[in-house]
């Protein structure tokens, strides 16, 4: 590769910012490999146990560390987001309405990890056409990467409290992605400055109350966590702050006043499909293992099994208002379920039989 001189690497990064932006991607940052205290404070964090089962992020933590080892030659890192926020979803509409499924709205369409890191190739190559041998390798939420402390670095948001990168211009409806280069790219990063203020929303609304502090969660008691990482019994005493989320939880992102500034995806990948911004909890409870499947493809929601899907559905039709057509739908899979499911559907239908004698 040619020696770049300072002013062609700046030509160069203006460059892939209109190749990003071409590619869908909202915007993109240059990030040095010093992550700052980052490392040092996930290790801590992981120490106290706050990640839950999450064992691979015990693992790799000099990986975490040291970005260079991740793909030899990386002397900079190319961090760029996605919006995702799918047109007229009803988010709250959704939460407000007990009967209905509310799925995260980062699952509803496609798997963001193959659209971005497919974005991220062409972007890589649009680049060695222009500067030839680049060597890089694209990450998605994938290997002991960093993210949210590169995309900080990178400039393209702040740490908020409720530990996502926020962007003043954009809320946190987005996803990120990095391509490790062995180009000497010039950091675009400023001073990192925080927006949050005094306020605490997205701590102080948390159903589950998971915020420990700013910036510190403990996934042990986050739905996210609970609906599609976690694979074993969900603690009863959480169970009726779950309310009808079945796959994940925005609820630190809905009340976060940044987010009157997000904007909408123009990417289709990310728009809703199988109804899934409005399917009714018994309509997705009576899905077989291939129906869930084939619905799933392609979808993040593949993440949380099939066991999980119905786990985390018999407990949001327990959260229902009574209803006979649910008792019916829960007492009639109690016989082909798995034992972990079948202890959520009996919890299930004890709070139904509550709510009819009350």
């Amino acid at each position: 590769m040619t020696t770049l001189s300072t002013q062609q690497l700046v030509d160069l990064t203006e460059k892939i910012r209109l190749w990003a932006r071409d590619l869908g991607f909202q915007d993109m940052g240059i990030s040095s490999l010093d992550l700052g205290d980052h490392p040092e404070h996930m290790r801590q964090w992981v120490e106290k146990g706050l990640h839950g089962e999450m064992s691979y992020l015990e693992n790799n933590q000099e990986l975490r560390r040291n970005p260079a080892l991740l793909h030899e030659g990386t002397l900079s890192i190319i961090s760029v987001r996605m919006d995702y926020l799918p047109p007229e979803t009803q988010a709250l509409k959704i939460l407000n309405s007990p009967a209905k499924a509310y799925v995260s709205r980062y699952a509803l369409g496609r798997d963001y990890h193959k659209v971005i890191r497919k974005r991220l190739t062409q972007l890589a190559k649009q680049i060695e056409q222009d500067v030839s041998a680049l060597g890089y390798r694209a990450f998605v939420d994938s290997a002991p990467v960093m993210e949210k402390p590169i995309a900080e670095q990178a400039g393209l948001g702040w740490m908020g409290k409720n530990s996502l990168i926020m962007n003043r211009k954009a809320g946190s409806w987005f996803f990120l992605g990095e391509l490790f280069t062995n180009l000497p790219l010039i950091s675009t990063a400023q001073p990192v400055k925080e927006h949050c203020g005094r306020c605490s929303a997205c701590m102080d609304l948390c159903p589950t109350n998971a915020f420990i502090g700013p910036k510190q969660l403990d996934a042990r008691r986050c739905i996210s966590y609970l609906t599609i990482e976690y694979r074993g019994s969900i603690p009863t005493e959480l169970r009726p702050l779950m309310g009808n989320r079945i796959y994940g939880c925005d609820d630190c992102q809905l009340v976060c006043p940044w987010n009157r500034f997000a904007s909408s995806t123009p990417e289709q990948d990310f728009h809703p499909r199988h109804s899934l911004d409005s399917a009714d909890l018994l309509t997705l409870f009576e899905w077989d293992e291939a129906t869930f499947l084939t619905n799933t493809e392609g979808s993040p929601i593949r993440r949380t099994g099939y066991e999980g899907w119905q786990r985390n559905i018999a407990i949001a039709l327990g959260n229902a208002p009574f209803s006979t057509s649910i008792l019916g739908a829960l007492q009639s899979r109690l016989t082909s379920c798995s034992t972990l499911v079948g202890e959520h559907i009996e919890w299930a239908i004890s709070q139904q039989l509550c709510k009819a004698e009350a």
